[in-house]
């Protein structure tokens, strides 16, 4: 065997949706901040492509790195690594990191609860970890600020017509679509047509209704879809499917797409500081929410929302490129990868 990379990977998966993470043979990115290092790391680009793409990767594979923070207050910092971009938060992923850094070792565990904050691209993240026997038995993230850009914006869309959409941001920029009004009840049967009809959506939201975080103008353009069942209401359980780029669904409840709902639940008067409800995915693994304040993000007013569900570790994997392999950043096909690896 000969290996001109290795990489570390732990296997991980939260509500279904894989988040492995990487916890050795990569150098930190340059940056002092982490969103700086993400930046470093997207601008190479070569391990992203390695990990993700096919052989060694999937259309279903999302991957964390774990990189030193300068943050005194944090136990590490993590860069999300999606199928076409470096999301600045995930709620999945982070469930993910916090549990391998838990069940490794890496962050001391404490029994019954453990806490600590981590440094995700787009902020700091509290967590609070329900420990048992050495296991984490869920993770309770409290995300970055999240806030409603727009309301009721009307968008046109191939082959669908005009459709009207919230635009939030839950630590990525959502579009969230009505379920009912395109027709789905939001079963696994629709995954194919939910994801084409997902990434039609983000296509034409970033295309008409461009949207920039007040904080940092490097994070903008709708980047991910909710096609959301509708409101149950407060304490309840609430359908939805996730459309990731470039064309397939989340199998979680997604923490994001959580947050971003309570965000637009919140500026629409339905949900309140203490309130809660749940998010059920398409294969029906689950996440609960709650809103744990008011802030604001700039002039915006906001909400911090609370996001809890587990993660599983599945094993613990060596990577190896191979100086000869003729694949080094791995390749894409359209069978399994429907559009392109960099958004549009």
């Amino acid at each position: 065997m000969r290996a001109r990379r290795t990489f570390t990977v732990v296997g991980c998966h939260a509500g279904g949706e894989i988040g492995n993470v990487v916890v050795g043979g990569v150098l930190p990115p340059e940056g002092e901040s982490v969103f700086e290092k993400m930046q470093s790391l997207r601008a190479d680009d070569s391990l992203r492509r390695l990990l993700l793409r096919e052989p060694r990767g999937s259309v279903a594979v999302h991957c964390n790195v774990i990189v030193p923070t300068n943050r005194i207050e944090c136990a590490a910092g993590y860069i999300i690594m999606e199928p076409t971009e470096y999301p600045p938060m995930s709620g999945s992923n982070t469930m993910c990191v916090a549990t391998v850094l838990l069940e490794t070792g890496m962050v001391e565990m404490q029994e019954p609860v453990t806490t600590m904050k981590l440094e995700a691209p787009g902020g700091v993240v509290e967590i609070t970890a329900a420990c048992k026997d050495g296991r984490c038995e869920s993770i309770e993230i409290v995300n970055v600020a999240c806030f409603a850009d727009r309301l009721d914006a009307p968008l046109e869309v191939d082959g669908l017509g005009t459709l009207t959409v919230d635009i939030a941001y839950g630590g990525m920029w959502y579009a969230i679509a009505d379920a009912e009004a395109l027709g789905f009840s939001l079963e696994p049967s629709e995954a194919r047509d939910l994801s084409d009809v997902g990434e039609r959506i983000r296509v034409a939201a970033r295309e008409q209704l461009w949207c920039v975080h007040p904080d940092n103008e490097d994070i903008a353009g709708v980047t991910i879809v909710q096609i959301a069942g509708r409101w149950n209401g407060v304490g309840k359980v609430t359908k939805n499917a996730v459309a990731v780029a470039p064309g397939r669904l989340d199998r979680s409840a997604t923490g994001t797409g959580l947050s971003a709902r309570l965000a637009v639940l919140h500026a629409r008067g339905l949900m309140h500081t203490g309130d809660t409800m749940s998010h059920a995915s398409v294969i029906g693994s689950t996440f609960e929410g709650r809103i744990v304040s008011e802030t604001k993000v700039e002039d915006r007013p906001a909400i911090v929302p609370a996001i809890r569900g587990s993660a599983w570790i599945t094993g613990i994997t060596q990577v190896i490129l191979d100086p000869t392999d003729p694949f080094p950043e791995g390749y894409l096909l359209s069978d399994t990868w429907p559009g392109d690896d960099t958004q549009s």
